[in-house]
Order: structure tokens, then C-alpha cells, then sequence
């Protein structure tokens, strides 16, 4: 699509040189290109553009925020935050990080894995610190079976989402 718009513009310009009005600019991209023919607006600019001088087809550059902000600095910056405090919004980190919350929400969800659970940030999957804690706890149960049998009559098989350490708090409890 981008360079569908480069050969307009470069076509505006050609058309500008043999002297043509932007409206007749206009009705002729419309022939050549139909549906994909830049607007109406767009090619009136850039025929201005051209009948003042200018030369060059490309975009300018412009400044504003980059495309993208989810750099490995950035992820690891917000990583080590976020464990350090779960309870951190969104916008705290994001004015930490000196990033938007958007961005901040992206990393948090695509990077990271995180999600915000009521008034912390919970990890999706277990961590690797739940991990070895898991891998703990089934081995010392194991250990438990082994030396008292009947103990396992005690064990209630669930979800593994119910292993690692959960302790819900409500919007209330966390203001305190």
C-alpha cells in the first residue's frame, strides 16, 4: 500500500510538471487507480506541495511517539518493577518507565504474560520460582507416601491452577 501511494505521488508530480489543475490530477489517478487512488484531499496536497517546489515523494519526517516502545530495556525495566511491587496501576509504572499505559498494558500482557488480577499483577502461567516450588511440594508428598501409604487417601486431586500461592484480595482490602 505504501508504495502504491510513492507511484501516485510520483505521478501528482509528473502531472504537475505537464501543468495539469488538481482536479484534473485528481480524475485521472481516479481512471488509472479506481478504489486504491489516493483521496481526494490527499492528492490536492500534494499537488500544492509540488506546485510550491517540492521535490521529494517521501513521507516527512515527523515527530511523536515511536511505533513501537516494547524494547528488551523497556520489558526488563517493567518486569523487574512489577515483581518487586505487584500492586503498582498501570499508569505508575507507565510514569516510572516514562512510557504510555497503552504500551505499559501491551508488555504486561504480550511480553511478560501478566495480567491484572483485582489489585495486583498475577502472572498467567506458574513462574519458574512457582515452578520449583511445585516440584518441591510433590516431592516432599511423595517422600510422605512413601514412608505413611494410607496418607494419600488425604491428597484431593484439583486444577493446577489452585497449586501455586493465590491470596485474593478485594479492590477494599488493597486500598489498606
Amino acid at each position: 500500500m505504501l508504495d502504491m501511494k510513492i507511484e501516485q505521488r510520483v505521478n501528482i508530480k509528473f502531472l504537475v510538471k505537464l501543468k495539469k489543475t488538481a482536479a484534473e490530477s485528481f480524475r485521472m489517478l481516479c481512471k488509472v487507480y479506481s478504489e486504491e487512488c489516493l483521496s481526494r484531499a490527499c492528492v490536492f496536497e500534494w499537488h500544492k506541495r509540488f506546485c510550491n517546489g517540492r521535490e521529494d515523494v517521501e513521507d516527512d519526517d515527523h515527530s511523536g511517539r515511536p511505533t513501537t516502545c516494547s524494547t528488551n530495556e523497556k520489558v526488563k525495566k517493567i518486569d523487574k518493577i512489577i515483581r518487586q511491587d505487584r500492586r503498582l496501576s498501570v499508569r505508575a509504572v507507565a510514569e516510572m518507565v516514562n512510557i504510555d499505559g497503552d504500551s505499559v498494558r501491551k508488555i504486561l500482557v504480550e511480553n511478560l504474560n501478566i495480567k491484572k488480577l483485582y489489585a495486583k499483577m498475577d502472572p498467567k502461567n506458574l513462574t519458574i520460582d512457582q515452578k520449583f516450588n511445585r516440584k518441591e511440594i510433590c516431592s516432599d508428598t511423595l517422600k510422605i507416601i512413601k514412608n505413611y501409604p494410607s496418607f494419600i487417601n488425604n491428597i484431593i486431586t484439583c486444577d493446577e491452577t489452585w497449586i501455586f500461592t493465590y491470596d485474593p484480595e478485594t479492590k477494599r482490602q488493597s486500598m489498606h
